[in-house]
């Protein structure tokens, strides 16, 4: 065989096995044999074996796997992976209903799926070719394991037919239940012990390092959310009917998996079909998800600092059993708060063992009356955190005595307060009380906050053993020496930690606010204060006026960072930290500013425009010296309105007198 005979007989076998790929896993109607098929895959694997010039970077030989990773790269999302806000009752979803008719301003169109239990995955397409794909991971980066995703014959290398040129589109990889039972049956038969429940295990198997286990493993996929700039439709149902079309397995009107609703009634419909029919999947779902249509609509309702607002989960009702409650414990947290925690006789539920609930506060311990010792209802909250919903009382034990909630910490015997308005007690001690000492420093080296390498909590505790370190300030003064005397500490894992601790000296300043634990002062929050203020120095002067006029800074965070500001030892420590070289202002980037002219003017920008993306508009904004908020109030001078905006922020804006801008208007003052 010459070169151009190797050439041309190694496409027409991609395409060959592509073709039968597809028919196979998407369409459920094979063409030839296994065997036939594995001889053409063995011919190809052969061929670009011995002209490795002419296979492709997507060859479908790619589906066996024999990639080996070391270390999985961190990917940042170019949309962020954002979590659904849960509902739990039809009341939740009227609302949602409601809020979304009122900002529309008509009647709205809703695409209902359903809700897969297991792995997320966002994958891009560049020129029809598979390029990368990333886990949720913390919903703003995740882990590359393109590899291992490349194995999944569910999921194409390579599209057919009239796509755009970038693109991703996301969905969830699982595995499909009678994988998962054989799976489990052959780990018994070599003595390993059974996966616990096929999501976690759809999980562990992405993250194996070697591609060859993990095509072996006969994962599966569906496809359910196209994002791009250069979308073919402006509808969530057309553009998945188009992914269909390119090759993509997605979720069909025609298998029930899929449908499209004018009411809430509908939604309803599909709800209580698949509350009964899911148990005749071969996969597992743990609810509905209820989405806009419509892009524009979407683009318009926004996000909050956590979810969509176009799109909420219905959460089918989670599994309960019954078991015995042996003893009630307790809890602190780093910000001091108590939480009873009821210790059980383990039992297995929703596929983990259980052997500790949630009692959450005093009112709940009273509401049901939960006594140590009683038979008590446990389910999983959202399917994930199991706590305690009930008691048998007709099985409670004839000596059995109310319980008496603590009144002095666990920890460290101060006497616990309860806050007016407030359902948790808190241990006030927060600088001698060793549970909220170490919480504090595990939340200051955390991921999101100063992401300190080589540290983890059973170092913390180490260190504060040893007495090495009472704050997250002493970090800093953590020497190589003292470090090497202690057990389980070499040279080499001592060398990584205080590399790490050095590193985070250049962590930005919203994520150093954010580190510092202040209650209410979330990763979001950090970033609104910093980007207001500038540097820490601006915030420590601050009044509590000038706090609450930061954009979405409400009463209760602005009061909880003003009394947090207001203590010696918490001074102490920012100025420790100062001194150590960390963070403490924003680093501004290079000036882009054009103009003045809007400087000290806030904007509101709502609907589709002819001549700006809503991205540039906003850029344009900022450029002149304005600043861009989310939400209409009596703060704000300017609504830009576009096309297809809700008559709900036009009657807003007119109520406050806010002063309305068309596109044209808008371009005039820019002069």
């Amino acid at each position: 065989m010459d070169l151009f005979q190797a050439q041309e007989r190694i496409a027409e076998l991609s395409g060959q096995v592509q073709r039968h790929n597809y028919e196979y896993y998407m369409n459920d109607n094979p063409q030839i044999s296994d065997y036939d098929f594995d001889q053409l895959l063995t011919e190809l694997q052969q061929l670009e074996k011995e002209y490795p010039q002419f296979a492709e970077e997507n060859s479908p030989t790619k589906r066996v796997g024999g990639t080996v990773t070391k270390k999985f790269e961190t990917v940042v999302h170019q949309y962020p992976m954002l979590s659904l806000s849960n509902s739990y009752n039809q009341e939740d979803l009227i609302d949602f209903d409601q809020r979304v008719q009122k900002l529309a301003g008509k009647k709205v169109e809703y695409t209902c799926e359903l809700k897969y239990d297991g792995v997320a995955i966002g994958i891009q397409y560049k020129n029809g070719q598979l390029f990368k794909a990333v886990t949720r991971g913390d919903g703003t980066k995740g882990d590359d394991i393109t590899e291992n995703v490349k194995t999944i014959r569910a999921i194409p290398l390579k599209l057919t037919g009239d796509y755009p040129d970038e693109f991703e589109i996301r969905g969830e990889i699982f595995y499909p239940l009678s994988v998962f039972k054989a799976l489990n049956e052959s780990r018994e038969d070599i003595g390993e012990d059974r996966l616990a429940n096929p999501r976690n295990a759809a999980s562990g198997t992405l993250k194996m390092k070697d591609s060859k286990v993990v095509s072996s493993r006969k994962l599966d996929s569906y496809l359910y959310y196209v994002l791009g700039e250069d979308l073919p439709f402006k509808s969530h149902e057309e553009n998945l009917v188009a992914a269909a079309s390119w090759g993509f397995k997605v979720p069909k009107e025609s298998e029930k998996l899929f449908a499209t609703y004018q009411s809430i009634e509908g939604i309803f419909e599909f709800i209580n079909y698949w509350s009964t029919e899911r148990n005749n999947l071969n996969f597992e779902i743990d609810g509905i998800v209820i989405k806009v249509n419509d892009y524009y609509l979407q683009e318009e309702l926004g996000y909050t600092a956590k979810s969509p607002r176009w799109a909420i989960a219905y959460k089918f009702k989670a599994e309960q059993v019954e078991t015995r409650l042996n003893q009630i414990t307790y809890q602190v947290g780093r910000t001091g708060a108590i939480t009873p925690v009821a210790n059980l006789e383990p039992i297995l539920l929703a596929g983990t063992t259980v052997k500790r609930a949630s009692l959450h506060n005093a009112d709940q311990i009273e509401k049901f009356d939960i006594r140590e010792g009683d038979l008590v209802q446990v389910e999983k909250g959202g399917e994930i955190i199991p706590k305690v919903v009930g008691v048998n009382l007709e099985e409670r034990p004839p000596n059995s005595q109310p319980t008496e909630y603590i009144s002095q910490c666990p920890e460290c015997e101060t006497n616990l307060i309860r806050i007016e308005g407030e359902a948790k007690h808190y241990c006030t001690n927060e600088t001698g009380c060793p549970t909220q000492i170490k919480g504090k420093i595990t939340h200051f080296i955390s991921r999101k906050a100063m992401d300190i390498d080589g540290l983890g909590e059973e170092t913390i505790e180490l260190l504060y053993a040893e007495k090495f370190i009472n704050n997250y300030a002493d970090l800093y003064t953590l020497q190589e020496e003292d470090l090497l005397k202690l057990d389980r500490m070499a040279q080499k894992s001592v060398s990584n930690l205080l590399q790490g601790v050095e590193n985070s000296k250049q962590i930005p300043f919203e994520r150093v606010l954010f580190a510092l634990g202040i209650r209410y002062v979330g990763e979001t929050v950090s970033k609104k204060l910093a980007k207001y203020f500038k540097n820490m120095d601006a915030i420590l002067n601050a009044t509590l006026e000038e706090m609450l006029a930061v954009d979405e800074i409400g009463e209760k965070i602005a009061e909880s960072l003003f009394f947090f500001l207001q203590k010696e030892e918490h001074l102490e420590l920012i100025n420790r930290l100062k001194s150590y070289g960390l963070q403490f202002e924003i680093v501004e980037k290079e000036n882009t500013q054009i103009s003045t002219i809007f400087d000290g003017k806030t904007f509101v920008v709502s609907g589709v425009f002819e001549n700006f993306s809503r991205n540039d508009l906003k850029k344009t904004i900022e450029d002149y010296g304005g600043k861009n908020v989310g939400s209409i109030s009596k703060k704000t001078d300017y609504l830009i309105a576009g096309d297809k905006m809700g008559p709900a922020k036009k009657e807003k804006a007119e109520s406050l007198e806010v002063t309305i801008l068309s596109e044209q208007e808008f371009t005039e003052m820019l002069g």
